[in-house]
């Protein structure tokens, strides 16, 4: 979930920068290559180790990460410019020790599930859609998960050929390929993101738990807090043998990714890094792309952000949906300061819709009250310039100190501008855009906004629509959604919330919508968190309320959200009735 590599020192605030770079220092090539031979002694060993020694590891990894946790959010905030108590500690909470713990525990789940069935147990039966295609059900994942998110759910679209009789064959690959003894121990590079601290930890545990790969995570300058949090967190895995951590940046992430020692790569950062990794930099990695010649031949799988859209359906709204719809928006792009690549940042809507104005109006309202938030994240004050510059009409909210960002929207762009920036560069900043496409009547529009998402927006990361359930009522327009989830080239759709949703639930595969040439290759390659260890998912699809019921906590104004956030993280780590039964009561009085 970032936009990637942090920009050259000088770019951003003088605070942030200053924030972000304090930390370990770069790791020397001496102990990077120490690090490497003693997981090249592992890998085969790892390759090899039964389901359920892993699931002791990870039952053990659990314990040590929820005592890591509290340090984790310590040193998120104080980077970040956040003050404990607030909005912005519950999303360190969420995005950081929730996610991380509820992936340890789903994997330990499937592990169990494999070494028993053979292969970890959906929680819905595959079936065929219309179209001839396997979909499965992966959320909600348990009971828990019932009572927490009542009426949301996930799905996954396999890809094409994959069929019912084999579903189980497309589950677990690595651990088929051990009951055959055919597993063969790797060394993976893990380039972790600056802008969330779940994700380096996160596809850690994917490539080691489902590509069956022994990693070295180096480090983001912009968040370096995080090794200090897997070191702790991982210990169990570090001590196996199947993990070390090095600190650096961009010189040392291009030493790793040439040693022979690395097997495979995976980075979440920007199109600008995968680039310069498989083609090279500069003068010559761009001839080298330009020509597709491969500079770097180990497989590589990415999340490198995304100009991610929202898609209003026009429909017969109430002030009530306007004003609940409105905090959902400025929400989506409120959460971390806006450094997501999920953030909110070109609304989609329908220039017939009576109803457009007023919703933009619910959003300027909520961004007019929401607190503004440190330009943390390197770069990003010169990137807002530069939004600003393009479209000097853009209208700011809030009062921005200095080093702080004012909340920004360019409203009314032209759908039909040439070189748009707002739909070919992603912000990843405090900014979002809207536009308005001429099309009458929801089914119209949907078709037209699933046209204008893949061809003109860059990224193929997640998308969202925006759909009133009185709509769906209407002739053709329930076929009409199904149909705009289908077309939407997106890795991720999820119907009516944010999609750092899908990111979190982590039996959702998480990633760019498959097919993308290296040398276009927008929001990446491959799916991590995955935790039911699908082998061949092309799209998650998440559904929910479109008035959700309690307010969900990542919404802005909540008034129990941090309650509610530290307690879904003390429920992760160790599940009872009264956790639950506790976590329910703070949402209930957000």
């Amino acid at each position: 979930m970032t936009d990637g590599a942090p920009a050259p020192p000088g770019h951003g605030p003088a605070t942030a920068s200053a924030t972000a770079s304090s930390g370990p220092a770069p790791t020397s090539r001496a102990d990077m290559d120490a690090a490497l031979r003693a997981l090249v002694a592992r890998k085969d060993a790892w390759a090899t180790l039964h389901p359920l020694d892993r699931v002791d590891l990870l039952e053990r990894t659990r314990v040590t990460t929820w005592e890591a946790a509290n340090a984790l959010v310590d040193d998120a905030i104080g980077a970040k410019g956040a003050l404990r108590g607030g909005q912005a500690e519950a999303e360190e909470w969420l995005a950081g020790p929730y996610a991380v713990l509820r992936n340890l525990r789903l994997l330990a789940r499937s592990l169990r599930e494999i070494s028993r069935y053979g292969a970890p147990r959906p929680p819905g039966r595959p079936h065929a859609n219309a179209a001839g295609r396997v979909v499965v059900r992966v959320f909600p994942a348990d009971n828990y998960d019932r009572v927490l998110f009542s009426g949301y759910s996930a799905d996954v679209t396999m890809a094409p050929d994959v069929t019912l009789e084999g579903f189980t064959s497309a589950q677990a690959g690595a651990y088929h390929a051990q009951r055959r003894n055919e597993a063969r121990g790797e060394v993976a590079l893990v380039l972790a993101a600056g802008n969330v601290s779940s994700i380096g930890p996160m596809d850690a545990l994917h490539v080691l738990f489902a590509e069956n790969a022994v990693v070295l995570l180096k480090t983001n300058p912009a968040n370096p807090y995080v090794g200090r949090f897997v070191e702790r967190a991982f210990a169990p895995l570090i001590e196996a043998g199947a993990l070390r951590v090095v600190h650096g940046g961009a010189d040392e992430g291009a030493w790793l990714a040439a040693h022979p020692a690395i097997d495979r790569i995976h980075v979440t950062g920007s199109d600008r890094t995968h680039d310069a990794i498989v083609f090279g930099a500069g003068d010559e990695g761009a001839r080298a792309k330009a020509a597709g010649e491969r500079r770097n031949p180990r497989p590589i799988t990415s999340e490198l952000g995304n100009v991610s859209p929202i898609v209003v359906v026009p429909g017969p709204w109430t002030d009530a949906d306007l004003a609940a719809q409105g905090l959902n928006i400025a929400s989506a792009l409120a959460n971390n300061a806006g450094f997501n690549c999920v953030s909110a940042r070109v609304i989609v809507q329908s220039a017939r819709w009576e109803q457009r104005v007023a919703l933009l109006d619910a959003v300027r309202g909520q961004l007019a009250l929401a607190p503004t938030r440190a330009a943390w994240y390197p770069g990003a004050e010169a990137r807002h310039a530069e939004f600003v510059a393009a479209h000097p009409e853009a209208e700011r909210f809030g009062h921005a100190a200095e080093g702080e960002l004012p909340w920004t929207l360019v409203a009314g762009v032209d759908p039909a501008a040439e070189d748009e920036i707002c739909f070919q560069r992603e912000a990843f900043c405090a900014l979002m855009a809207e536009t308005a496409l001429p099309a009458e009547g929801p089914v119209a529009f949907l078709d037209a906004a699933t046209r204008f998402c893949n061809e003109r927006l860059w990224g193929t990361l997640a998308a969202t629509i925006v759909i009133h359930p009185a709509s769906l009522r209407e002739p053709g327009v329930a076929d009409a959604l199904e149909r705009a989830i289908d077309g939407l080239r997106y890795g991720t759709v999820v119907v009516n919330h944010f999609p750092g949703l899908a990111y979190a639930l982590t039996t959702t595969p998480w990633g760019g919508a498959p097919g993308q040439p290296a040398t276009d290759i927008q929001s990446g390659r491959g799916f991590v968190h995955n935790t039911l260890l699908l082998d061949h998912p092309e799209k998650t699809v998440v559904r929910g309320p479109f008035r959700p019921f309690p307010k969900p906590p990542w919404w802005l104004g909540h008034k129990r959200a941090l309650d509610v956030a530290r307690g879904l993280v003390d429920l992760e780590a160790e599940p009872s009735l009264w956790k639950l039964a506790r976590v329910v009561r703070a949402g209930l009085r957000g």
